[in-house]
């Protein structure tokens, strides 16, 4: 039986803690799949297809620990695992307020389908602080993002935001 893994997320932009989630979470799953979430009401700076690719890109060299899989999706969590047959949902966790929340979300999801596992990684302590929010604010304010993303994303971060 092949493991599915489901890593959700908006990803607007990849930083280096989502990075180091998914090497870690493909040690654990034969299957990864990185849903990005089609999340309007969040306003991303990065549109869809641009995310997807930009996944893709910055997973490639991980597809021999698993396979790798990078695709939108809408709608609600647990319907979307249950779709891709993910046994388990792939979360990190970087601060209190994190596990408050990722607390009370996998509470809700497991009266959904208790079929479906929440793991949680902790963010390595190198990547605690960074959030996608953060990067992006400190490129707009023309900061530099290099310690916090890779270089083909800081260069397409500082390009949305004319400070390139």
């Amino acid at each position: 039986m092949t493991r599915v893994g489901l890593y959700p997320g908006t990803f607007d932009p990849i930083h280096n803690g989502h990075t180091d989630i998914i090497g870690r979470a493909v040690k654990l799953v034969d299957k990864l799949v990185i849903g990005v979430a089609i999340n309007v009401g969040k306003g991303p700076l990065f549109e869809l297809e641009e995310r997807v690719a930009i996944l893709r890109e910055a997973t490639a060299h991980l597809s021999d620990r698993a396979e790798i899989v990078v695709q939108p999706f809408e709608g609600l969590l647990m319907h979307y695992a249950r779709q891709i047959g993910a046994q388990v949902i792939v979360r990190g966790l970087r601060a209190v307020a994190d596990f408050e929340y990722e607390f009370q979300m996998t509470a809700m999801n497991q009266q959904l389908d208790r079929e479906v596992e929440t793991v949680f990684l902790m963010a390595d302590p190198r990547h605690q602080a960074i959030s996608s929010k953060l990067v992006k604010e400190i490129a707009m304010l023309g900061g530099d993002i290099g310690k916090f993303v890779s270089p083909t994303i800081k260069d397409a971060l500082m390009a949305k935001v004319g400070r390139a």
